[in-house]
């Protein structure tokens, strides 16, 4: 178990290395250090509404502020996409990792809770993970799967003063 892990950069075993034109993350194959742009556009909608559309792929999202925050809390507020986008990637980069030797990750949970604070400025604190692999805790890539999920780009994206505590819950 991990209870909080800052500057990991290790993504894969000593003996796996990034390889160009390999599929990566967010249309950049792994090992490329080309810079990589998707657009989103977003739409204020009134009350504290916004709609964002994924331009590649006509995806829409609905986003309301929070009721503590004036709004609805009809959907996601803004700062629920940051911990979904947390837990979404680092799941992502797991799976990357898993299908690469051959693992299957498939019914990887994962749960983020998030704690905002108000002073000095109205910011999340703290964003726990927990993710819960059905694989047991003797599995062999068992580190390696972790150091994924811990060097995903949402993670290394993430302000320094936002707590990130990590628990990994390995099958008994």
């Amino acid at each position: 178990m991990i209870s909080h892990v800052t500057n990991t950069t290790l993504l894969f075993d000593d003996d796996e290395k990034n390889v160009p034109g390999d599929p990566g993350v967010d249309g950049v194959s792994l090992g490329s250090d080309r810079p990589s742009m998707v657009k989103i556009e977003v739409e204020y909608n009134g009350q504290l509404q916004t709609e964002a559309l994924h331009v590649p792929s006509g995806s829409r999202i609905l986003t309301d502020a929070p009721v503590d925050n004036g709004g609805k809390g009809s959907a996601f507020s803004p700062t629920d996409l940051v911990a979904t986008a947390l837990g979404t990637c680092m799941v992502t980069i797991m799976g990357i990792f898993a299908d690469r030797h051959e693992i299957d990750l498939t019914g990887t949970k994962v749960s983020v809770g998030k704690e905002m604070v108000q002073e000095p400025v109205r910011r999340i604190k703290r964003l726990t993970v927990d993710i819960t692999v059905p694989l047991p805790a003797t599995h062999p890539k068992k580190s390696a799967l972790e150091k994924a999920a811990l060097t995903c780009p949402v993670h290394e994206s993430l302000h320094p003063d936002v707590e990130i505590p990590v628990n990994f819950h390995w099958k008994a």
